[in-house]
């Protein structure tokens, strides 16, 4: 198994895992099945392109050409927030839970996070329901700062202390 970021040509792979994804637990995101089966493949491949400074990259685990696991990482590009990503589309194929799939996709998501000039901070929106599904709970994937923060708020330093 090993974790790397996803590319255009992933697109149908990346797009058939999601749907599953969105069938299988509809209250664990904020798109439905519905919404992201009408998007064309040509959405997914833009959102999997490579540039120098892309507004969004997807990580994948893998075994050969199987997908087993995905996790998303969205950059803020207007100028005040510019410091933030947003970690989305967390999932891991049911055959492959349980054997640290997630942990790993969420530390290569923050290490990528780390490279990434100027970010100090990886948020997480997680719905209500999704929150009481865990068996493990992943800190670190709450709202982890990567340097220091010149004026957290409350609920940001109440968070990064339980980040690794």
């Amino acid at each position: 198994m090993n974790i790397h970021r996803l590319q255009p040509a992933h697109a149908a792979s990346y797009r058939a895992l999601m749907l599953d994804a969105y069938a299988a637990h509809p209250d664990a995101f904020t798109s439905s099945v519905a919404e992201r089966a009408a998007l064309p493949l040509p959405w997914r491949e833009a959102r999997l392109a490579a540039g120098a400074a892309p507004t969004e990259i997807v990580l994948a685990a893998g075994d050969g050409s199987e997908l087993l696991g995905v996790a998303g990482l969205s950059f803020e590009t207007r100028e005040k927030v510019r410091h933030k990503a947003t970690l989305f589309g967390m999932y891991v194929a049911p055959a492959y839970r349980g054997q640290g799939i997630g942990r790993k996709l969420v530390a290569a998501a923050l290490e990528h996070a780390r490279s990434r000039p100027g970010l100090r901070i990886v948020q997480l929106t997680v719905t209500h329901r999704a929150t009481a599904r865990p068996k493990r709970s992943t800190p670190t994937a709450a709202s982890c700062p990567l340097a220091s923060n010149p004026s957290p708020s409350r609920l940001e330093r109440n968070l990064s202390s339980k980040c690794t």
